[in-house]
């Protein structure tokens, strides 16, 4: 072959299509991506061939291990569940029986405006049953439900532990867990059925810690909190869930125990915090430690029947603090009464309306079903049958502002309160005094 040719020749080979350049393009990219993919690879396998400590990513099947390093995983919220995880308690309501939920027909009709002595009855019985430690009467009884409590304080040689008061409600002899598995038999110091607050007692050398209350009136929506309690029981006992405050001051309608009608209202704190069955009676706690409220109930579901999650609520420390003092020094809460027992007006028949005389626009108010012979009230002249619009500064336009209105006054204060008799409105002058026996 002459120069020419060969000249051509490579003039031909050099000389590509650009199809032919891009095809080349591809090949070397393909090329440098591979070697960097090795380059990595192997870089991967000599860091960690070099960290002998963390778990093996080559190797023989079977040979994975476990890291011996620690990961930084404290926060606040645990270090606070530290602090009083050791002070809460399952509390166990044991019962020779099921006890009836029907109520009598006083109980209908507002028989919490006092002149009944059932709460210091049940309190008295719970705390005289309560310690009856006989083999026979413990041979009897039976777990009926479980709740939370947590232990406050260790004073003369007892321990005290704030639990609700549906959680012992009916309860023949009360028995408490500690957080260490540890059973012992709880004393009924005292109830209050209006908050539904309790206060249990132990022996105080079996106290294994105690918890501080926090202000409850220095929490603010979004504040950080958890909830500690044994849902569904001891099983799950010192389950903690955490959650944020969801409003501060939040007034919801409570129900008797017994029937089921709205007896008042409760300003009470709102959490997301999961609480479930069993965590009544468990604190609720800041990011200090401290207890900002005792869990009392949940939303599970809207009146239209929606479900509902992430709606709990906690009675504030401050009431907390203030009931339970009451319970310790008296056993019991001191509270106003009228003397008389009422019914919602709008409860009523049409009939029964019609013979109160009312004016056609009052369609809200309570009713007196029945007065207390020497009660304030039948002495200030309200009688069976007249409509109670307004207490003080407060419209009653049913049992439950009755309620709230008549407990936000004090003992030994005198208020005005507004009816309608034989469909005159007319205004008494009402001096409060503590409840009575019928």
């Amino acid at each position: 072959m002459d120069n020419k040719n060969k000249t051509d020749s490579r003039v031909r080979e050099n000389k590509r299509s650009p199809n032919d350049h891009s095809m080349l393009k591809m090949a070397l990219v393909a090329f440098i991506s591979a070697m960097l993919g090795v380059g990595i690879a192997f870089a991967g396998f000599s860091y960690f061939g070099n960290r002998t400590s963390d778990t093996a990513s080559v190797g023989s099947p079977g040979t994975t291990q476990v890291s011996d390093s620690k990961a930084n995983t404290s926060s606040t919220m645990s270090g606070a569940y530290k602090k009083v995880s050791n002070s809460v308690v399952s509390v166990v309501n044991l019962q020779r029986q099921s006890k009836s939920s029907d109520g009598d027909l006083s109980s209908i009709f507002g028989d919490l405006f006092g002149d009944s002595n059932s709460d210091s009855d049940s309190n008295s019985d719970s705390t005289e049953n309560s310690n009856d430690n006989s083999d026979s009467s413990k041979s009897n009884l039976k777990e009926y439900s479980e709740g939370s409590g947590v232990i406050y304080s260790k004073q003369n040689g007892k321990g005290y532990i704030v639990t609700n008061n549906h959680v012992v409600s009916g309860s023949d002899s009360l028995e408490v867990i500690l957080a260490d598995g540890t059973k012992l038999s709880a004393k009924l110091v005292g109830t209050d059925s209006t908050t539904d607050l309790a206060v249990l007692e132990i022996s105080g050398d079996k106290v294994p810690a105690t918890s501080n209350f926090g202000n409850s009136d220095n929490i603010s929506p979004g504040d950080p909190v958890i909830a500690i309690g044994s849902p569904l029981g001891s099983q799950y006992a010192t389950t903690v869930t955490q959650g944020i405050i969801s409003a501060t001051n939040r007034t919801i309608e409570t129900q008797d125990q017994n029937t089921g009608q709205a007896n008042g209202e409760a300003t009470v704190i709102q959490t997301d915090a999961a609480i479930n069955p069993g965590n009544s009676g468990g604190p609720l706690v800041n990011t200090a430690g401290q207890i900002i409220g005792i869990n009392s109930m949940k939303l599970a579901s809207s009146t239209d029947g929606t479900s509902v999650e992430g709606i709990g609520f906690a009675i504030p420390s401050n009431e907390v603090v203030k009931i339970i003092n009451q319970l310790v020094k008296n056993g019991k809460v001191e509270r106003p009464s009228l003397g008389i027992k009422v019914v919602d007006l709008d409860q009523i028949t049409d009939d029964s309306q019609s013979n109160l005389k009312l004016p056609n626009d009052v369609t809200k108010g309570a009713v007196v079903y029945s007065t207390t012979t020497g009660s304030v009230a039948k002495r200030a002249g309200i009688s069976k049958g007249d409509v109670i619009v307004k207490l003080g500064d407060k419209k009653v336009s049913s049992v439950a502002d009755l309620h709230s209105a008549l407990y936000s006054h004090s003992l030994g204060e005198t208020v005005s309160v507004q009816y309608y008799h034989n469909g005159k409105l007319q205004t008494a002058k009402v001096h409060l005094t503590k409840k009575t026996s019928n």
